[in-house]
């Protein structure tokens, strides 16, 4: 396939939410056709109608929006190779299975569902025994012209071994006698997953095939297929398992038990959805260099296929907490202020603010957006606190000197009529030199009484400033009559 154009698709069954495992197969299928001026195609694979999920193609759809995943073929904008929903391709798959039947390769079932039950029961593994394999024809015409429910199933090699090239983990040999004959046509007239995937890449053109490992030895099942249409293989690229850390500091296959992981789950929880592809793009892929950031397109531009482990990937939800603030740092003031201002509601209510200013000291220091309102809980009510608060080794403040701090600043304060960041930051230096102490000493209990805690996103002005003049006066009165007890 070297001389072909690149082609890869995203095919995900519409069951239910956007694991990150499935986010992640779109990603690498997107990047990889996108790093070599290929094609990413979309594909809805809802042959499996018990597993159906109503809503479940729309989450799809979003999902792939808010991450920047755009594909260049599928059900809504159509393309050369449709439809793109296999339901609506059902008629295609039945001739392919009776060429196959016709050639020898492949057979009608008719064992009902209790025989295949006793089977399992027998030997507790539940392989078919391929009583219908060798029938004679007589007695499958017989048993077609009678109603008898049949499903199709391919005529496996029972000697010998199978072979194949993965691009991620080499070469895979699985031996034949392990390979049970497999279903191509189900009873309700549908293909399986496995014969429609063939049949579909194979029309669409598809050059690379992607998926997790645990497809790993499923991979023969698909390559007998290609050999028995005398049809080119893909290329494989197999992806490595994404664990979770345990209490114990071991790790398993990643579950909810390990935390969300879903698609929108993490986004409810405040993740940027351009830090989750950034993050998952780095399970399992190393890029060359030390660059951990990347936009979509620099992902695209960097990407290759020899970058991708065999190793499985532990999903780190510090590492995408971090990632996620350095995100947060780097987006324009406005923006942030716009995806922060239902935080902000939760505390200020309708109230208008100088927003920038609590941009200015959020911005830096949130990890996660939900986090703002507690991180600024006490604009809307100050703690309970004790007067140990008021002692700071490092600003040296402590127990005397606070009261006469607070009530200096409380005399400038009344008569200050410019409440702006800029004017009370030149009020309260010029007092700390008025008074001859260094800045720590009169700033330390002025933050602290306006904050009630120790710990506050911005300084003194930046507070005082947002609580405005009236409730700022009020809380630090509090503060001295709390000290002068």
């Amino acid at each position: 396939m070297e001389n072909q154009t690149v082609r890869t698709r995203f095919a995900p069954s519409p069951t239910g939410f956007m694991h990150v495992g499935n986010l992640r197969t779109a990603l690498y299928e997107y990047l990889i056709a996108k790093s070599q001026g290929g094609t990413f195609v979309l594909r809805i694979e809802d042959t499996d109608q018990e597993r159906f999920v109503e809503g479940a193609t729309d989450v799809i759809y979003h999902t792939l929006q808010q991450v920047g995943l755009q594909h260049d073929e599928g059900p809504d904008i159509g393309g050369e190779y449709g439809p793109y929903v296999q339901s609506k391709r059902k008629d295609i798959y039945l001739p392919y299975a009776q060429q196959l039947i016709k050639e020898g390769k492949a057979y009608y079932c008719f064992c009902s569902k209790e025989r295949l039950a006793s089977l399992h029961d027998e030997n507790g593994l539940g392989g078919y025994d391929r009583h219908c394999r060798d029938l004679p024809q007589e007695e499958v015409d017989k048993l077609l012209q009678s109603g008898t429910p049949w499903v199709i199933r391919q005529k496996m090699p029972i000697e010998g071994s199978t072979t194949f090239t993965d691009s991620v983990f080499g070469d895979i040999t699985i031996e034949n006698n392990e390979l049970e004959d497999q279903i191509l046509i189900k009873s309700d007239g549908y293909p399986t997953y496995n014969f429609a995937n063939v049949i579909d890449d194979h029309l669409m053109h598809i050059t690379h095939v992607v998926r997790g490992c645990e497809y790993l030895t499923s991979t023969p099942k698909y390559n007998l297929l290609y050999e028995a249409f005398d049809w080119e293989v893909p290329t494989y690229v197999h992806l490595p398992l994404i664990m979770g850390r345990n209490a114990d500091g071991s790790t398993s296959k990643l579950s909810k038990r390990h935390g969300s992981t879903g698609f929108e789950d993490l986004v409810k929880e405040g993740y940027l959805p351009e830090a989750i592809v950034n993050y998952i793009a780095l399970l399992g892929w190393a890029p060359k260099g030390t660059q951990e950031l990347f936009t979509l397109n620099e992902l695209a531009q960097n990407f290759n296929i020899e970058g991708i482990s065999k190793s499985p990937a532990v999903f780190d939800y510090d590492k995408l907490t971090w990632m996620n603030g350095e995100y947060i740092k780097k987006m324009p003031q406005q923006e942030f202020i716009q995806k922060a201002m239902p935080y902000f509601c939760e505390v200020f209510g309708d109230a208008e603010k100088d927003w920038t200013i609590l941009a200015d000291v959020l911005q830096p220091r949130v990890l996660k957006l939900p986090d703002i309102p507690e991180m600024i809980a006490f604009f809307k009510e100050i703690p309970d606190y004790g007067e140990d608060i008021f002692i700071n080794k490092k600003s040296k403040a402590n127990l005397e000197n606070a009261p006469v701090m607070l009530e200096a600043a409380i005399a400038d304060l009344e008569a200050l009529t410019d409440w702006s960041v800029a004017s009370l930051h030149e009020n309260l230096l010029n007092l700390a030199k008025k008074l001859e102490v260094k800045n720590g000493v009169l700033l330390w209990p002025v933050r602290v009484a306006a904050a009630g805690q120790t710990v506050t996103p911005g300084g003194a002005m930046e507070i005082l400033s947002l609580l405005g003049k009236e409730e700022s006066l009020h809380r630090l009165q509090a503060g001295l009559d709390k000290l002068k007890k």
